[in-house]
């Protein structure tokens, strides 16, 4: 699989008063189905979508990390961003 790096996306993770700086489509890909904090939500179904178009070529890995942050905000675990 292709890990396609971006620019870092800092989350909280799962361990209180941690974050954790997600690099690139196939880290978040993994995050998004394996370790998400909830299980509904549009923008986490957006991203989930976003992150296999990119892995398959359809999308560049700048539209799967928007779609990535955005999905972080809904789910109310963002905390900040690398600039591009």
């Amino acid at each position: 699989m292709r890990d396609l790096p971006f620019p870092y996306v800092t989350i909280l993770s799962d361990t209180p008063g941690q974050v954790r700086n997600i690099r690139s489509v196939a880290e978040a890909a993994e995050l998004l189905v394996l370790y998400w904090p909830t299980r509904v939500g549009e923008k986490l179904l957006e991203a989930r979508q976003a992150c296999q178009d990119a892995l398959d070529g359809k999308i560049t890995c700048t539209q799967a990390r928007q779609a990535f942050i955005d999905a972080a905000k809904e789910a109310g675990i963002y905390v900040g961003q690398e600039h591009l």
